[in-house]
């Protein structure tokens, strides 16, 4: 594909006084693993927010799949697209949050088949034996008719992935999967994802584990103060940083 998946142009975002993105570009090519890095309030999880239009930039634009997000253009003048066009656009793209998110109430299989169920109108045996397949993948065959209170946070971190798979995603965002677990459990959860990332998923990864960033990600991206500082190729950004930011906030973190 000589197109990339992902086109971020200029984009800027401000909440009030804050400014969270500051003029930011960046391409994510079909098949990468992107993992942003960068100390807490450096626009990470907000650009992520962006590129899934759950916060609407103040300027620029974002375009996945070729197609321009959140906006029309017409005679010359760019419209706000409907909340159904939005909600349309939104199912190209997978996210999985700090916090699980599972509905308390569904079992892990009825967390996964619940989307592609309602949203998407699917039939209910292929939905069903589809969802079964990806508990299998993300090891929790056994926990199908688990509540979400009878799993680890781990469990419950890799059933929000797979009810994320389930609606066949092109893109996966990623906003620190394994911020909110316990040591021993973040290790399970990155099990997860690198075998996703070697199943050819494009993936967008915010996240503190450089271990993890070192072995999985084509480029990695640090970004500061509502900017990208630094990108590259993970064993020269990791290994060999080019700017003093970089230097300063890995020798911090290591």
């Amino acid at each position: 594909m000589t197109k990339p998946l992902v086109a971020i142009r200029s984009v800027a975002k401000s909440f009030g006084e804050f400014q969270a993105l500051k003029n930011v570009s960046l391409d994510v090519w079909p098949g990468e693993v992107m993992c942003l890095i960068g100390a807490s309030g450096s626009g990470k999880t907000t650009l992520l927010r962006c590129i899934n239009q759950l916060a609407a930039i103040d300027s620029g634009g974002i375009w996945l799949d070729g197609e321009l997000l959140g906006v029309r253009e017409q005679n010359g003048r760019l419209h706000r697209l409907s909340e159904r066009e939005i909600g349309r656009q939104r199912l190209k793209t997978g996210m999985v949050f700090q916090r699980f998110n599972l509905f308390p109430h569904k079992t892990a299989l009825e967390n996964i088949i619940e989307g592609p169920l309602q949203v998407q109108g699917r039939k209910a045996d292929e939905v069903r034996a589809e969802a079964l397949e990806l508990l299998r993948r993300v090891g929790l065959l056994a926990k199908a008719n688990s509540y979400p209170a009878q799993l680890s946070g781990g469990q419950q971190q890799r059933v929000a992935i797979a009810r994320s798979l389930a609606m066949k995603p092109m893109l996966m965002l990623f906003d620190e999967p394994t911020s909110a677990l316990d040591p021993e459990l973040v290790g399970e959860v990155l099990a997860v994802m690198k075998e996703l990332a070697k199943s050819g998923m494009t993936m967008l990864v915010v996240t503190h584990e450089l271990g993890f960033a070192r072995e999985v990600a084509d480029r990695v991206v640090y970004m500061d103060q509502g900017a990208i500082v630094e990108q590259g190729r993970a064993s020269d950004v990791l290994g060999a940083p080019r700017e003093e930011r970089t230097k300063a906030f890995l020798s911090a973190v290591i």
